[in-house]
């Protein structure tokens, strides 16, 4: 029976007390009670975890999306992680499009320039696909997660203490509102019981009337004291909270230098990957003809186009042939050597030799020539041929 007792009356003064918050609130909307300001310090405090806030989000948000751009895995990824749970591995899309490229070339044949380059990207890309999983891995530890920590962790309390403090806020001025009402109404009765009334019983009725309304200010006055008390209490832990947000950005500062690292690496693994990618394929040819027979493009090389160890790419309505990586020997033997022809080739000029797919020729490599062309030699005729077209005869 206590323990109900004490439960209706704990109800009922939250229930008054909440009451009380939401007048003051009303009114202060309106504009008919007066609001107490907080400092400028603190203001200025609550702006900025505020904008921490919104902007830790939104490159939180961003993060993930650059780092798992498949919206369905990100979903996945969140669920397991909600259910403590660690998510299935996944093959990454570098890594699906090299075992992609793998298995064509298997099937063309390694032997064939066309099959052994598919094998060769596919292998750059999966190695692409290893780094991607590193850089995903990495960026989560040290960027994601103290970022998310601080959005689940470190603003909630603030948001909790900021709200508290909102509270104090209210009955702090619900109370001062109180106590000027209680004043007014003690004025008041004051200047009635100064007219000096006749009768004994209206005396009477002004004197506890009186009393009433001067111990009511009494009741009042404690409580201002009271709220006042509690909420300078609830400022300055606020405010130490706040003072943490200073601390909160120098952290998530190392963080953003280790993101970049993490990005550094996996961006220079890429380009290494790559280099050495372009440098087993070899140089592209600077033009081509189309195997069946369509419109083709063959523009003049120029030494000042191409440098050494840069393919150039010429934009076809076709496929660019690639040559296997030991046609860098081409270039490099000093003497002639033999070479099969891969692909049909006609020349774009007097000065180019004609080449038809299969045949033998001799070439040999001269001073001063483009990277991507070796001089070419069939019986009588002779004339520069694209070496990507070439495969070397041992």
């Amino acid at each position: 029976m206590n323990i109900m007792d004490f439960n209706v009356k704990k109800l009922a003064a939250d229930a008054g007390t909440f009451l009380s918050r939401a007048v003051q609130f009303t009114e202060e909307k309106l504009g008919q009670a007066e609001k107490t300001e907080l400092d400028a310090h603190l203001e200025n405090l609550l702006s900025k975890a505020e904008c921490t806030k919104i902007w830790t989000e939104k490159i939180l948000k961003q993060t993930e999306v650059l780092l798992q751009p498949n919206p369905n895995a990100r979903i996945e990824e969140f669920v397991y992680e909600k259910l403590d749970r660690k998510a299935p591995s996944r093959i990454n899309n570098p890594e699906l499009l090299g075992q992609y490229m793998i298995d064509a070339g298997t099937e063309f044949g390694p032997g064939t320039a066309y099959g052994n380059a598919l094998i060769k990207c596919g292998e750059t890309q999966k190695r692409i696909g290893t780094a991607d999983r590193e850089l995903i891995q990495t960026s989560a530890l040290n960027f994601l997660t103290p970022l998310r920590n601080f959005i689940e962790g470190d603003y909630k309390t603030i948001a909790k203490e900021r709200k508290l403090l909102q509270n104090k806020r209210l009955d702090l001025d619900a109370a001062k509102t109180r106590l000027k009402k209680a004043k007014a109404a003690e004025t008041r009765a004051s200047q009635l019981n100064s007219a000096r009334l006749e009768g004994d019983n209206i005396m009477v009725n002004f004197s506890h009337m009186l009393n009433f309304l001067h111990v009511k200010w009494l009741k009042s006055e404690q409580e201002l004291r009271i709220t006042q008390s509690e909420f300078d209490r609830q400022a300055e832990i606020t405010r130490l909270l706040l003072e943490g947000i200073s601390s909160t950005h120098a952290h998530h500062l190392r963080c953003l230098n280790d993101f970049v690292e993490a990005q550094m690496t996996y961006y220079a693994q890429c380009y290494q990957y790559m280099l050495d990618l372009q440098k087993q394929l070899g140089s592209f040819p600077s033009n081509y003809h189309c195997n069946n027979n369509q419109t083709s493009v063959a523009p003049i090389p120029s030494a000042s186009s191409n440098v050494a160890g840069s393919p150039a790419l010429t934009s076809t309505s076709g496929l660019v042939m690639t040559s296997p990586s030991n046609l860098i020997d081409l270039k490099e033997c000093s003497g002639s050597r033999k070479a099969r022809v891969l692909y049909d080739y006609d020349a774009a000029n007097s000065s180019e030799l004609s080449l038809l797919a299969d045949e033998v020729i001799t070439v040999f490599s001269v001073v001063g020539m483009d990277s991507d062309w070796l001089m070419g030699e069939r019986g009588n005729q002779k004339g520069r041929v694209p070496i990507t077209y070439l495969e070397l005869l041992n």
